[in-house]
């Protein structure tokens, strides 16, 4: 599909097959997570601009590459997505986070938001926006728009598991917005969950229900 990748790397699908086994713990869950974060952190940063830069080692002066351009805007949304964007902060201390509160409403499946809090300027930052499953993709659409209207203009999606559906969705209305993700699963059941998918990643994540 045309502006979704796939991150294929072992590790990324070694954990993810970790993440899918309903029997591990939520402390496992949750540093799983946190894993695939850092992982998949490095791919939808990949093609950052680089600028040289002089420098002085403890021998000698020398030109080397720094990232350039736009700083970083992390934004998880809530729950599952402040473990995700943990791992990222471990590589980007320095960046800035958007709390993003969504839920899905279990009967109509519509996005409902309660909580949004992000930089002012979001209009000089790349925003990558992390919602750790597409099933219907409402939150993560409901999401995007919402950061557009504080500004944004250059929003990256990373998931862990995207449904076929959702990523259709997503990028029929977003089409501006490119998806990073670990795996496609078959599609949806009759209730909007992700098959085979791995649940509820904010109740696996937390111990909740």
């Amino acid at each position: 599909m045309d502006g979704v990748t796939i991150v294929d790397h072992p590790l990324v699908q070694h954990k993810l097959t970790l993440l899918r086994k309903k029997d591990i713990s939520t402390k496992s869950f949750r540093e799983l997570l946190k894993e695939i974060g850092m992982l998949l952190c490095y791919e939808v940063t990949r093609d950052l601009p680089l600028v040289e830069t002089d420098i002085e080692t403890p021998l000698a002066q020398m030109k080397s590459p720094q990232i350039a351009g736009k700083k970083l805007v992390f934004a998880p949304v809530l729950r599952a997505g402040t473990t995700f964007a943990d791992g990222m902060l471990d590589l980007v201390p320095t960046a800035r986070i958007a709390h993003i509160g969504l839920y899905r409403e279990p009967e109509t499946f519509v996005a409902v938001e309660y909580f949004f809090k992000a930089p002012s300027d979001l209009d000089e930052r790349l925003v990558i926006l992390i919602c750790p499953v597409l099933a219907t993709a409402n939150v993560a659409v409901a999401a995007i728009d919402r950061l557009k209207e504080r500004g944004a203009n250059d929003i990256r999606l990373v998931s862990l598991i995207g449904a076929p559906e959702g990523l259709e969705r997503v990028r029929g209305i977003h089409p501006d917005v490119p998806v990073w993700l670990a795996a496609i699963d078959k599609g949806l059941d009759e209730n909007a969950f992700i098959l085979p998918g791995l649940g509820d990643a904010g109740d696996r994540a937390y111990g909740t229900k």
